[in-house]
Parts: structure tokens; sequence; C-alpha cells
């Protein structure tokens, strides 16, 4: 049985794991806990792969990815759960997975085929078919509070099962992004695939936990789970393996340790405990605490070895949202004079040595987003905006403009009230960057704070006062998708939720009709840069949200019991290294065992 040392678990601020022993005989407690009703098979340390990440309490014992469906999947369910395709970012390539393949059958985008491996199977055996597939779909276009619910229903005409392994899709209008997009995983973005019997009998499928009940597709189930870790051990009847599709992984048990916070509390910790080699890999670091591990451990490397920057360019540039439909946000003055206030080459010389991490963009900078920000449009609406510029005086011209003036403390007042700007985010990953920020600011007159409270995401959801530091995860290929976020059917009204990454609450049918004819066209289309230049000029000049830094995946790999992690020298499947992402559970399943040699 793998338990928690007693002095990780002490360091960590938890109590030690509770033993898995039949005294507690039942499959899932009250409580959401999954409770074997035998003790655990022994596993050795050499055949675990023991990973830190913060594990959401609301989430115990949720195996649904449709059951709290917005970020589960980083909780391990990713590792229970199969798409049609993956895509690795690294290797631009599509990977077939319960899919063949899925193909564009006409010129205009409006007619898709899916062709199932026939070879795939549930973990009860049955076959995974074109009526499960059927059934993913339809839970897509009734559910809204599924992810990709609103891209179902804005493309989605219909579709239908043509045999056990065949799905025609049709689109109302031209869906150049869907295949990508929505049905094939990478990063947090695509859908599983679900099996129509094990919802027999469920009224409300978003109502209905799972457990340990349903029927999965991919190699790991989950065996034990409570508020301190999960445990999940591998089946070797997996459909992959015996297909020839991937190797039988040699990881045969994957211990999630649970961290605490909303993402990452305590990392000095953590980091030590990669360093002693209890842990095999973690939450990414900050430049410092990466730096001192890999000075500790030589057997730990990251992404691009033990060489700066210590990882990749991830998917999700950080900006300071807001909610723009609450005072005195809901002024475009008063989020220009904010972003007059953040040095963005201030922050490049004290967090990144120098190199051009902080951004004005709100999508990664990988190759077909550069093309598109290289482009002649793109540097002419730079010159002309200016929007990286700092300029306090400036900032202070525009407040005084929006009706505030200075109180005796040097903050920005208007009706008696100053401006609650204090920043929520997560102490795990913005340790570094939110200090900086809040000190900027503040020195131009924002009463601004630190909030990395548990409740930091909550707060966002809610449309709380402030700002709300958080990423845009989003455009891989072309700036389409990150756009859309600040699309108006995505603008929830005050008082009600927005749900994960869509915070800003935008509403301007300008914009809005730019989006709806981008939404039709292909990057290649010759209409669609004109359109997506004049959408990013709306995005500066309303200042939707204030873009802060690129995001680095600086992730610690640990090569005591485990090699061919995903690097730039070793790229694999060409997925990126963060197990929480939907590719994670391939980039586990190609792990090679030391033997702890």
């Amino acid at each position: 049985m793998i338990r928690l040392k007693a002095g990780l678990a002490a360091a960590m601020g938890m109590a030690v794991a509770m033993a898995f022993t039949p005294s507690t005989v039942h499959a899932q407690a009250e409580s959401g806990e999954i409770v074997p009703d035998q003790p655990l098979a022994e596993v050795p340390r050499e055949d675990t792969l023991i990973l830190g990440w913060s594990i959401l309490q609301t989430a115990l014992g949720v195996t649904n990815p449709w059951s709290l469906p917005a970020y589960t999947h980083q909780n391990g369910n990713g590792f229970s759960w199969e798409p049609l395709m993956y895509f690795g970012i690294f290797s631009d390539q599509e990977i077939p997975w319960l899919a063949n393949s899925m193909e564009y059958t006409n010129d205009d985008f409006t007619a898709l085929r899916i062709e199932l491996n026939p070879d795939a199977k549930w973990s009860d055996g049955e076959p995974v078919t074109a009526e499960d597939v059927v059934f993913t779909f339809d839970g897509q276009m009734q559910y809204n509070v599924l992810k990709h619910h609103e891209n179902f229903n804005q493309f989605v005409e219909s579709y239908e099962a043509v045999d056990d392994h065949t799905v025609d899709v049709t689109f109302k209008i031209p869906a150049p992004r869907f295949k990508f997009q929505v049905l094939t995983q990478k990063f947090d973005t695509g859908i599983s695939i679900l099996p129509k019997h094990g919802f027999d009998g469920i009224e409300d499928a978003t109502q209905y936990a799972g457990g340990t009940e349903i029927p999965h597709s991919g190699p790991y189930k989950t065996v034990a789970w409570n508020a301190n870790q999960r445990i999940m051990d591998l089946r070797d009847d997996w459909w992959a393996a015996e297909s020839g599709l991937n190797k039988l992984p040699d990881v045969k048990r994957i211990v999630i340790v649970n961290l605490g916070g909303t993402v990452g509390q305590s990392m000095d910790v953590v980091a030590q405990r990669l360093v002693n080699n209890e842990m095999d890999s973690a939450l990414d670091m900050r430049s410092s605490v990466i730096g001192n591990i890999l000075a500790q451990n030589p057997v730990i490397t990251t992404h691009t070895g033990d060489s700066s920057p210590y990882g990749y360019l991830d998917w999700w540039p950080n900006s300071l949202w807001m909610n723009t439909k609450l005072e005195p946000f809901d002024d475009p003055r008063v989020r220009r004079a904010a972003s007059l206030l953040i040095n963005r080459e201030l922050i490049n010389e004290l967090l990144y040595e120098g190199a051009e991490i902080a951004t004005i963009f709100p999508f990664p900078l990988y190759p077909g987003i550069v093309n598109f920000v290289e482009s002649d449009d793109v540097q002419a609406l730079i010159e002309e905006l200016d929007p990286g510029r700092y300029d306090p005086d400036e900032s202070a011209r525009l407040m005084e403009e929006a009706g505030f003036t200075l109180n005796g403390d040097d903050l920005w007042e208007r009706d008696g009230e100053t401006i609650n700007a204090s920043i929520a985010g997560f102490e795990g990953i913005h340790s570094d960057i939110v200090p900086i920020l809040v000190e900027m600011l503040r020195n131009g007159g924002f009463e601004a704070s630190i909030n990395f409270g548990a409740d930091a995401l909550q707060q966002m959801s809610d449309g709380a006062p402030g700002f709300y530091m958080f990423g845009h995860g989003a455009s891989l290929k072309d700036p389409y998708t990150t756009l859309e976020l600040y699309h108006s059917r995505f603008s929830a009204p005050v008082g009600a939720s927005s749900g994960v990454g869509r915070f800003s609450r935008y509403d301007n049918p300008e914009f809005d009709a730019i989006l709806d004819q981008m939404a039709p066209l292909s990057a290649e289309d010759e209409g669609f840069h004109e359109l997506a230049v004049q959408a990013l000029e709306i995005y500066w000049r309303d200042q939707i949200d204030i873009p802060i830094i690129q995001w680095l995946h600086r992730i610690a790999y640990n090569q005591t019991y485990w090699t061919n992690w995903p690097t730039d020298e070793n790229l694999g499947l060409g997925m990126n290294g963060a197990f929480w992402a939907f590719t994670g559970m391939p980039m586990i399943a190609n792990l090679e065992s030391t033997g702890g040699n």
C-alpha cells in the first residue's frame, strides 16, 4: 500500500493519509471519498509515479467528466478518459486515438466524417462505438454547463452513426476549427468520449459523480481517493496496449498528492520533496525555485534541461482581468489607466533575466500566431495604439478625466470611494509576479493588494471587485479562439457566475459582429486576417483586460525512477509536459522505468 510518508504529509500541513483497510468497507463514502473494500496491493516505489497537484475538494470522488465539468481532468480524470484525437503542440501533429481519422468531407468545412478505431474498448470490455460518440455529442448539445456546449450550439446542425465505427457530422455554417478546437484534446480543451451504457438510468448526466463504477477507456482506474491523495492503478487490459497503439505503461500506480490551495501552496516544501526524490513531478515552479531544485539534485531535469528558461512556452498568457460591468472598470479609461502603470521592461528585468516574457498579447506566441502579430497590419496597430506603453502621467490624466482625484493617501478617489484593485491569484504560481504588479498599481494611485485566498477563483467567476490574475486558455494556431472569449454570448450578467476563463463580461455588438464574421473562416481565408486585426484593435482600444506575461511552464522531471520525460531534445509524441493537461495520459503512458537504479 502506498501512503504518504509521515514527514512529507506533516511538512505539507496534511494529516498522514488514511489507511485504506477493510474496516471502512464501502466503495464511496458520503463525503465523496473512494475507499477500497480490501487493502490495496503493494506496489514498489520504482513502479509508482508520485505527482504533486492541488486537487479540488469539490471534485472528491467525481470521475464523470460531465460532473463539475470545468477542469476535473486536472485532478487525475485525464488518466481515465480518452478523446478521438490528441494534438502534439511541439510536433505540430494530430495523434489519432479513439478515432483513426477525422476528415472534413467537403471544401467548405460543413461536413466531417469520424472513423473510430475498431479495437477501442471500455474498461468493462464493451466496444467503443459510434453510438457512444453520438451520446457524447447529445450531451454537449443538451447540457449548457459543459465547456463546449456553445461550440456545438453555434456550429452543429446534425450528426448520425453511419455504422458501428463511423459518425457523420453536418454543420450549420462552415466550421474550420471545430475538429481541432473541440474534437481534439490538447492542453485543457477538447472533449472526451463517454460510454452511453454507463449512463443507463441516469436522468441528469451532469449530476452523476461516476465513482468507481463508471466505465472508462483510459489505462488508469481510481482505487482510492481522500482529501490527501488520489491513487490510480494501471489496467492490464487497456485496449490501446492490446491493439499495439501504445505500449502497456511502465507506471503501475499513480499517486497524486494534494498540495492544498487552489493552484499550489508552500511550493518551497514541494521543491524540497522533489529534491529528496519523494515526488517525481509537480506543479510548475517559479524561476528561482526551479534553479535551486536543479542545483541540488542533478538527476532532475526540465524541458530545457539545466538551461534557462527551464521550461517551455505554455498556451496560458496571463492578464489582469476585471469585471467590465462593474464600476469603475466599466470605464475603458480606467482600464487603460491601470495598464499604463505596468512597466513590462522592468518585469522582464526583475523576473526573467531580461528575456521578453512580459506581453501585450492575450494569446501565446506560437508559430501561426507569430505570423499574425508580425504582419504589417498588426505592427502598424501597435505603433498607433502603443498597448504596452508605460506612462504614469498619461494614466493620471485619464483618471482625472474619468472624475477621480488623488486623496491624502495618494489614492484615486471618486464620490468618497477609492478603487478596489486587489489582485486575486494563486500563491503557488503567482507569488513572484503579483507583488510586483501590486507595487506598480499602488504607485499609480490604485488601492492594490494581494488576494491569494482559497476563494480567489470563485471571486473571479463571481465577478467580484478588483483584478484577477489569470490566463487565456484558447488560441494555438490563430487568434480567433482567444478573441472569442470576449464575445457577448459569454458575458454573464452581474450576480451570475461567468464560469472559468471568461471573466471580462465584455459586451460590444461591434466586436461580436466581427467575431461572427470570423467564425466560419479558416485562418488561410483572405478575409480572416483583416477581421482579426479589427478585433485586436478593439481589444486594445477598449483595454478589455491588461496583458501581463506569456506563461512559462517550468516543470521539474525527476529521473530517479522515471525517464523519457518530454523535453526539447526528446519530443516523443510532441505533447507538452504538464501531467495535469489532457495530454498528460499519453505522456505518462510512455515514461520508462529506471527500476530505481
